[in-house]
């Protein structure tokens, strides 16, 4: 899953993007608020986290931009504790939820999963299709049975997004999209590699190759 961190704040955008790279999302940083419109328009993120207070250009103008210009990418807004109109002016405009500065990082999370869910999953609480679970906390999969199988970062994330997009068709690019940063080189075979190994952990059939198209998680549409 790729995100846009929207923070002027060299510190804690450097210590977020750390902490969730470590839990298997890429991570592109805007520091002001033209950048941010700019990356929001133009890439294909699955969740934007957006401060308010952002130079050139405030955030919830930002925002107001994306959504009136038909831009419906889950936001989630960081505000002061204390300005509470901020919230409130911030989901009138569009955000899908905010979390009050400073702030605890696995409320964070768990807010981020929450809102990739409603918007995704439809607010299932876990990730559970054909027989095998998703543990985001330990980067795990459970099969039906109880067994429990560890993962990779690169399987973790790869797996989360087929899932999180059960039945449908995804490309090559579009999955390299989704799983590595704006800078990263986006190498669109090595996503065959990582298929093939997450097949050799969870069986063949539950991740099929349309020739031409790119691959399904589940039943072919």
């Amino acid at each position: 899953m790729r995100l846009l961190l929207v923070e002027d704040d060299e510190g804690l955008a450097r210590e977020l993007r750390g902490r969730l790279r470590d839990e298997g999302y890429a991570i592109d940083v805007a520091a002001n608020g033209i950048d941010a419109e700019h990356l929001g328009r133009e890439e294909d993120y699955d969740l934007i986290l957006l401060d308010l207070g952002l130079p050139d250009r405030p955030g919830l103008d930002v925002l107001r931009h994306w959504r009136s210009s038909g831009i419906g990418k889950p936001v989630i807004i960081l505000t002061a504790r204390d300005a509470w109109h901020e919230k409130v002016d911030g989901l009138k405009a569009g955000a899908d939820d905010y979390v009050a500065k400073p702030f605890h990082f696995k409320e964070l999370l768990a807010r981020i999963q929450a809102v990739i869910r409603r918007s995704v999953a439809k607010g299932a609480e876990q990730l559970t299709a054909f027989g095998i679970t998703l543990n985001e906390d330990q980067q795990a999969v459970v099969l039906e049975g109880g067994e429990r199988l560890q993962l990779t970062g690169t399987e973790f994330k790869l797996l989360r997004y087929l899932m999180l997009h059960r039945g449908k068709i995804l490309s090559k690019s579009r999955l390299a999209e989704h799983l590595y940063e704006f800078d990263d080189e986006r190498d669109s075979n090595v996503i065959e590699v990582y298929v093939n190994r997450l097949r050799q952990k969870l069986g063949k059939q539950l991740i099929q190759t349309l020739r031409g198209q790119g691959y399904v998680f589940g039943n072919k549409p």
